[in-house]
């Protein structure tokens, strides 16, 4: 009985220190899955698993710095916490580090507990096989939609076959005809009415002079239109979409990504002119961008390997090595193709209309186009951008529609400085346009007098 009481106890122990040791191993190990969204929600700026990004590659960290450092788990888990303090307390490995990578400081998460870092370290060792269970479901259905085709493909070319055997009948129809009517062409009626045929160029002219004479004033009168609308027409170039050195998609970064137009053009508001963003602030992002990742959006006949493609030439076009993180100082310039181009003769501010008229223009092409409505003023002269894969001219950018624009853009008479400033203006417009309740539109501010725009 004792002997069996030894051996109970001796198997509860077992089964103790085996659960413990389970779950010791659980939670060193960690949920790769989890792991995998935490890592993409507060690493990816700066980490990739394969390859250098601002900092090191993070596959297989936990066998390297146990490798290079001899150091555990445990250390990782203070360096992630707070590699600063972990660096103030004179730790050798982790000041080693912080020179190697260009003293860049990395941010601390004080907010991952640990079981999100075992998590985000069990990634790192073990990373999930990619879900390609879309992939396959969509090949699926390709080919599903191939084999529906094929019938429907069939029938097609019956139809086809069949229209051109009835065309073909057809056409021998109509040569019999014809053969039927030369040969009536040949009989003594016919040769009788050639006699009296008119023979000259000259005879038809005396007979039909007065008609002739109204066609050719019709057809100068044609002609000059012509010459006129094409020569009003020179410079006009709405639609006009060149291709640049540099793929660049509005769409996904206006659109998909949602990106402020003043971030990259940050002097359309308070400059004459908006000026093209230099490549360094394509670099702000990009230095740690080094891929095409949106997979859900991709313009049709363009893979990833092209979006790539187009990444790189920005960091040759910088000099930047994306391998050592640092810049070459090799630089090539990129010879962007202009769209928007005023004339010389014309005066245009960008800051006069996205700052003082912005409101006012919103107003207005919101009231003009109901159904098209738009949230920035950008988009009352250059179109959606947001929603454009290659930049394109929008609108004519003609006199008449500059002018059409400020006849019908009502200034904004709430703010203070147009309240006070043009208080007079105000009173005396309200007699002069009863009918409008005195609406104060832009060119009854000047904005249609000469030496606004031309100068």
């Amino acid at each position: 009985m004792i002997s069996w009481r030894k051996h109970y106890k001796k198997t509860l122990i077992a089964i103790g220190l085996l659960l413990s040791t389970s779950a010791s191993i659980y939670g060193q190990d960690g949920d790769p899955k989890n792991g995998e969204k935490l890592f993409k929600a507060n690493c990816t700026a700066c980490h990739a698993l394969d390859k250098q990004v601002v900092g090191p590659p993070l596959k297989g960290v936990v066998e390297r710095v146990k490798t290079e450092g001899g150091v555990d788990r445990d250390w990782l888990h203070k360096w992630i916490k707070n590699n600063k303090e972990l660096r103030a307390s004179g730790d050798k490995y982790a000041n080693e580090i912080f020179e190697k990578y260009n003293k860049t400081e990395m941010q601390v998460f004080p907010n991952l507990s640990e079981k999100d870092i075992d998590d985000i370290l069990a990634y790192t060792t073990n990373p999930p096989a990619p879900d390609t269970t879309k992939k396959d479901d969509a090949k699926d259905a390709s080919a599903a939609g191939t084999a529906n085709a094929a019938p429907q493909s069939s029938t097609t070319t019956n139809v086809v076959i069949i229209s051109l055997l009835a065309i073909a009948g057809l056409l021998v129809w109509i040569l019999l005809k014809l053969r039927q009517l030369v040969k009536l062409g040949q009989s003594e009626e016919l040769s009788g009415l050639n006699e009296t045929r008119v023979r000259s160029f000259r005879e038809i002219y005396e007979k039909y002079h007065y008609v002739g004479k109204a066609l050719l004033a019709i057809l100068a009168i044609l002609a000059a239109y012509g010459v006129w609308n094409w020569l009003m027409w020179i410079g006009v170039y709405k639609g006009y979409k060149p291709e640049q050195p540099i793929y660049f998609s509005h769409k996904i970064h206006a659109g998909e990504q949602k990106i402020d137009c003043q971030l990259c053009h940050s002097s359309a508001k308070y400059g004459k002119v908006s000026e093209i963003p230099s490549m360094n602030v394509c670099m702000n992002c990009h230095r740690t961008i080094s891929e095409y990742n949106a997979e859900h959006y991709m313009e049709p006949g363009k893979d990833k390997a092209f979006y790539d493609g187009e990444i790189q030439k920005i960091y040759a076009a910088t000099g930047w090595d994306s391998q050592k993180q640092q810049y070459t100082g090799k630089t090539q310039p990129v010879e962007w193709t202009r769209i928007h181009n005023m004339p010389d003769f014309v005066y245009f501010n960008h800051a006069q209309h996205v700052v003082a008229g912005e409101q006012a223009i919103i107003n207005s092409f919101n009231k003009k186009n109901p159904d098209n409505k738009i949230d920035v003023v950008c988009k009352a002269c250059h179109g959606k951008i947001d929603t454009m894969n290659v930049v394109q001219m929008a609108n004519d950018f003609t006199m008449g529609w500059c002018i059409e624009c400020h006849r019908t853009t009502e200034v904004d008479m709430n703010n203070g400085y147009n309240k006070e400033y043009f208080k007079n203006l105000h009173e005396k417009l309200k007699k002069q346009y009863p009918k409008d309740g005195g609406k104060i539109t832009v060119d009854a501010i000047g904005g249609i007098e000469c030496g606004k725009c031309h100068y």
